[in-house]
């Protein structure tokens, strides 16, 4: 039986998502904890990579058991997991279902505090500097009328080509925290935090919204603004058409 989990995790002490060697990952975890619990060797497969230090709200992953899990699973599982790692809740899907491949959008968040707090020490980026929320959103329109973002990917990645839809990207206040909303059907390696240090120098006007266009029209990694800490970054959504639940 195939299954889906919904997971989330603070991703503060891990090296990202993937299994690798001599590192400590969400993955990594999360198979030894699932192999534990149900007596086989699981492996598992999410629908994105989180690099090292993103957190996620909701990641999902598939994978297959021979046991069916009961209605204890969610409670089982967390007894086993690490304290910053839960699953939120498990669906049964089409034995050819595929957390990564079916996934139709995916949606991230970046936050950023403006005043000093401690309690918010790798989970938000603090940045002193003013923000002009309105310019950032006029940017945001220029993202969204865009298709390829070559521009805000790392260089050395193995793609076939830098396209992707992107549903919406905005920037909300709250308080004096500002929260970045993203959701594409795909994304690149680093792209959301590239995004995000280019906007913020579109507020810091180092960056004109004329320039920003073009940034994106040069295809070119060196034209863009410097990537953001991956502290203030969550996977928080990722969608499926209802055909693959059972």
């Amino acid at each position: 039986m195939r299954y889906f989990i919904d997971l989330s995790y603070i991703g503060t002490n891990y090296h990202g998502w993937q299994i690798q060697e001599n590192a400590s990952s969400i993955q990594q975890m999360l198979e030894k904890s699932l192999s534990t619990l149900l007596g086989a060797d699981i492996k598992t497969l999410g629908s994105g990579r989180t690099d090292t230090g993103v957190h996620a709200l909701s990641q999902s992953v598939h994978f297959d058991s021979k046991k069916l899990l009961d209605n204890n699973f969610i409670y089982k599982i967390n007894s086993i997991l690490p304290a910053d790692i839960s699953v939120n809740g498990f669906y049964k899907v089409k034995g050819e279902a595929n957390a990564r491949f079916d996934a139709i959008s995916r949606e991230y968040i970046y936050k950023i505090h403006q005043n000093k707090n401690p309690f918010l020490n790798n989970r938000s980026l603090y940045y002193k500097e003013n923000i002009n929320i309105h310019l950032m959103n006029e940017a945001c329109k220029v993202l969204v009328a865009s298709s390829d973002f070559q521009s805000f990917s790392k260089i050395k990645t193995e793609v076939n080509n830098f396209k992707c839809v992107i549903n919406y990207a905005r920037f909300e206040k709250s308080n004096d925290n500002f929260n970045f909303f993203i959701s594409s059907n795909r994304f690149l390696r680093g792209m959301v935090r590239c995004i995000v240090g280019t906007l913020l120098e579109v507020s810091e006007k180092k960056i004109s919204l004329e320039k920003f266009n073009k940034i994106i029209e040069n295809k070119d990694r060196k034209g863009a603004g410097p990537s953001v800490l991956a502290s203030g970054l969550y996977l928080s959504k990722v969608e499926y058409t209802s055909n693959i639940y059972i």
